[in-house]
């Protein structure tokens, strides 16, 4: 009886939530990518079905890399560091190379593989967020003082150069704001952030200045409706996708945007589909099982058996609620409009099987510490 009684208290080491947000957001996203584009790929492609089978693919390949990386100990991450970040480097510079890297809409952030097209700067985030995981989690006393955080701080620069350069300014920005974040959870003094923080804009306002289109954007961005044909485009038929869900939405597959309305409805706008399509509820909805997911990534990172395994929860929870909020951000208008994939949903193999890889890596943090005493506790 007694060792019965042990066998029940002993938790499962399988997080069901983590597992079914992650699906639950992964069908919405077919729903959605299939909903925004079949008018647009039936026009371009001659098939329906082209974005929701690309869809469908990078899932099938992120569920190998999922099981695989919530199979093999995440602490191995820690060994690879290195090697990721040379690999990242490589492939991010690799974009410029004649007949290796592809340019489309006049930015080079795929590298063509003629048997498949990924972007190195989604890898280059994951490759941030082990590598900082790693230094803070070695050098916890050495965060607070700068020479401590420098490391960090130029890996994270030199990224963000190379991206900046494609040109991918929502990438960018989407890494800045995650070296914030790593160095925040590892302990970095505020006196550091207040120092960075005049650079940092100060490089924004030169980043804007120096790129016409980007000076147009965020002018369009103020009274998008004054270019309403032009720079403005665009966040005006998202805006107008948006307010024509209204509470409840016009229904699934009934959108009207999608038809050649709004530019990228599969991919970096197609929350405002989702708006259109299942109104302010679904929104929410939607929203609710971001927020239930960072939640649940959270308290894995809180359940962790040593600090790498905390930060590496946290950086990649960071990442997803980052880009999240980025997206619907620049969707409804708060902030200038800028290419960002909504994780889990939209279309583009590459970030699909990055972040279904970070949640096995974060099921693996979980099954190695739910049994284990806290880091924490210690």
């Amino acid at each position: 009886m007694k060792l019965l009684s042990l066998n029940i208290k002993k938790k499962s080491k399988f997080n069901v939530a983590l597992f079914l947000l992650m699906v639950c957001l992964l069908a919405i996203g077919c729903i959605f990518v299939y909903s925004a584009s079949f008018y647009s790929a039936e026009i371009t492609y001659g098939d329906k079905f082209f974005f929701l089978k690309k869809q469908v693919m990078g899932i099938a390949v992120g569920f190998a890399c999922y099981i695989f990386f919530s199979l093999v100990n995440y602490s191995k991450l820690n060994k690879l560091r290195w090697i990721l970040f040379v690999l990242s480097v490589i492939l991010l510079a690799a974009v410029f190379v004649p007949g290796i890297g592809l340019t489309n809409y006049g930015a080079t952030r795929w590298i063509n593989l003629r048997f498949i097209t990924f972007q190195p700067s989604e890898i280059a985030k994951f490759s941030f967020i082990v590598l900082s995981a790693s230094i803070l989690a070695k050098s916890a006393d050495k965060v607070k003082s700068f020479k401590g955080i420098l490391p960090i701080l130029l890996v994270g620069a030199l990224y963000c150069a190379l991206i900046i350069l494609e040109p991918n300014m929502s990438i960018t920005i989407c890494m800045a704001l995650l070296v914030v974040v790593m160095l925040f959870v590892g302990g970095a003094k505020l006196k550091h952030f207040m120092i960075l923080a005049v650079p940092a804009v100060a490089m924004v306002v030169v980043l804007i200045a120096i790129e016409p289109y980007r000076l147009k954007r965020l002018i369009a961005f103020i009274d998008p409706f004054a270019s309403s044909q032009n720079e403005g485009f665009q966040l005006v038929q998202s805006i107008l996708g948006i307010a024509l869900g209204g509470m409840f939405g016009t229904g699934i597959f009934n959108s009207r945007q999608k038809y050649l309305f709004l530019p990228f409805s599969e991919s970096d706008f197609i929350f405002s589909i989702i708006a259109e399509e299942t109104g302010f509820v679904g929104s929410l909805f939607v929203i609710l099982l971001f927020v239930l997911l960072f939640v649940c990534i959270i308290k894995v990172a809180r359940g962790a058996k040593d600090k790498f395994g905390f930060l590496l929860s946290m950086g990649i929870g960071a990442l997803i609620i980052i880009q999240v909020l980025l997206n619907i951000a620049v969707v409804t208008g708060l902030v200038p409009p800028t290419g960002l994939p909504l994780p889990f949903i939209s279309a583009g193999s590459t970030s699909i099987m990055i972040f279904m890889s970070m949640i096995g890596i974060v099921q693996n943090i979980y099954k190695n510490g739910i049994n284990s005493e806290s880091f924490f506790k210690k």
